[in-house]
């Protein structure tokens, strides 16, 4: 019987290291095209997936219109992650594209001729639990981990993922793409309720790196 419970919390531990290990992006179909995107690295040197098109005519926009953030598919509130972590990643995220494109570009109110239309989504937010560290492989301390996540006190990262189109204001046409993920402050257990302030640093980070990337792409 211990041996039983001692495979099964074996099998559980590793379990959660290759669903960790494999994790990747979400495509939702929020963006036109996903077969163009390439892996790239962010001014703060954080892997993305990006792309720009080889039309784009540097220097033609000098103004930008910003589409207020939406989740994608749209979220449902629950228990974890209640409908004021919803509305405050959004609103957060929205302010800080308007304080880091502000610094590059005019903000407008409507889209138009030499204005950059920047769609936002957040296709994810979520709590999982973390991932085992080095330490923790050894024998002894992967049944103390597996018993952690089984009884749901190992901690939770903060998980949360966007994707941005940015089209021409006058014809529509997709110009860029951008796909990337983050994980902000680590949650103490799996009844920790997410916040929109756990995340919040990461969504300073994609927007200055998206403020960047545009200074980097129109010269």
């Amino acid at each position: 019987m211990r041996s039983h419970c001692l495979m099964s919390i074996l099998c559980t531990a590793s379990l959660s290291m290759s669903a960790c290990s494999s994790q990747k992006v979400e495509h939702t179909g929020f963006l036109h095209d996903y077969s163009v995107l390439k892996e790239h690295k962010s001014p703060s040197g954080q892997d993305v997936l990006g792309w720009v098109s080889p039309a784009l005519v540097r220097g033609r926009y000098t103004q930008a219109y910003l589409a207020p953030s939406q989740f994608y598919p749209s979220a449902e509130p629950t228990d974890r992650i209640p409908l004021s972590t919803l509305s405050g990643v959004t609103e957060y995220y929205d302010a800080a594209l308007r304080h880091e494109l502000g610094k590059v570009l005019q903000l407008v109110s409507t889209p138009g001729p030499n204005t950059l239309i920047v769609r936002p989504a957040i296709t994810r937010v979520s709590a999982s639990t973390q991932g085992l560290q080095f330490y923790e492989w050894l024998p002894v301390t992967l049944v103390a981990a597996g018993v952690s996540t089984a009884t749901g006190i190992r901690d939770q990262d903060s998980e949360i993922a966007t994707e941005v189109s940015f089209e021409d204001g006058s014809t529509g046409e997709v110009v860029a793409e951008v796909v990337r993920k983050g994980t902000g402050v680590p949650l103490e257990n799996d009844k920790q309720v997410l916040s929109a302030d756990d995340v919040k640093v990461v969504l300073d980070g994609w927007a200055s790196d998206l403020g960047k990337s545009y200074v980097a792409i129109r010269k």
